[in-house]
């Protein structure tokens, strides 16, 4: 491994520590506590219901970049419409707990799933196929004399050794199957949880603690979502799933173990009645 994945395999333990802390703390100690990071902080957040505006597009509510990154993290383009459709009910299913998550339905699925979405998700694949073919022809750096080139050298060094193509296959086998589900949904719940850890100590999405995170969670998805493709498809011979992927389901742990006892009255608000019916319908 390289030096680089191991600065975050030990960050990833790090942030499990500070989340381990943060479960025994109180909510008030934690808020204050962040105020010594951040003093802007420990001011409650105006909840915006975006299903009432039902404007075109609000610059206020730009689209985050994670079906971009989930690209990058999945590889497979079928995967990751699994995933945006998972994200869109999901959304539809907690915005009684979210308001931030109520939208116009056609913005939940024409600007949302049909073109910001699947754009992020078309853009990334695109840079998968251009990341893979450029990282197999790259040379060393001293012999490469275009800034381009010597770019992707440097590139080269913060990745892992080769940039493989995923090819997923679930329905090859049952313990497949299940495993490429629990990727998902673990991949489903660390950004969910993002908004409830934003409600319950009321930080901004765009201070550098949550930009911070989710620059982290990239890094740690990458390595861990590898570990375990390599895992399901018996591409390294290996037993166990990698470290980075247990350490990064703890901490997707954590964090719910935290939304659980800091906000208990949100996240037992109980399902809206069509709701129920939709994800009854799904199960059966």
């Amino acid at each position: 491994m390289d030096p680089f994945w191991r600065l975050i395999l030990c960050l990833s333990v790090l942030y499990e520590i500070v989340l381990i802390y943060i479960l025994f703390q109180t909510i008030d100690g934690v808020r204050q506590l962040l105020t010594d990071i951040d003093s802007s902080l420990n001011r409650p957040l105006p909840e915006k219901d975006y299903g009432y505006g039902c404007e075109i597009y609000d610059w206020n509510h730009p689209q985050d970049p994670f079906h971009f990154v989930k690209a990058l993290i999945l590889r497979d383009h079928w995967l990751c419409v699994v995933t945006l459709i998972g994200f869109e009910i999901s959304e539809y299913s907690l915005e009684h707990q979210l308001p931030n998550f109520g939208e116009c339905w056609w913005h939940h699925w024409i600007l949302d799933a049909l073109l910001c979405n699947a754009c992020g998700i078309y853009m990334g694949i695109k840079t998968c196929q251009y990341l893979r073919i450029e990282l197999h022809n790259r040379r060393g750096m001293w012999k490469t004399r275009t800034v381009r080139g010597k770019f992707m050298c440097v590139l080269n060094h913060v990745t892992l050794q080769d940039w493989m193509e995923f090819d997923w296959h679930p329905p090859a086998a049952f313990g497949c199957w299940l495993g490429t589900i629990y990727l998902v949904i673990l991949l489903l719940l660390g950004h969910i949880v993002t908004f409830y850890l934003k409600l319950i100590f009321w930080i901004p999405l765009d201070r550098f603690l949550f930009v911070g995170r989710f620059i982290f969670t990239l890094f740690a998805s990458i390595v861990a979502i590898r570990e375990g493709y390599e895992y399901l498809s018996d591409i390294s011979h290996s037993k166990n799933f990698g470290n980075q992927l247990w350490l990064l389901t703890v901490i997707t742990i954590t964090e719910r173990l935290i939304v659980l006892k800091f906000d208990w009255a949100t996240i037992t608000k109980p399902l809206l009645f069509h709701i129920s019916i939709l994800w009854l319908t799904i199960i059966y």
